[in-house]
């Protein structure tokens, strides 16, 4: 498994209300539920590459 990178996010309280009551509602931690909701966005505007395909500037 690669490993991930970390970085820190400020993000408006209320947002993260929501998120958590989401993420609890799928049955993933805020952290998944994020990097889910980020990675599915990269997919449909066609910024992340098909499975497994890498980017050269990693």
């Amino acid at each position: 498994m690669a490993q991930k990178k970390h970085f820190p996010l400020r993000i408006d309280p209320e947002l993260y209300k929501a998120l958590q009551f989401w993420a609890k509602d799928e049955f993933r931690s805020v952290n998944s539920h994020v990097e889910f909701l980020l990675r599915e966005s990269a997919k449909q505007a066609g910024r992340f590459p098909p499975s497994g395909e890498k980017r050269n500037n990693d």
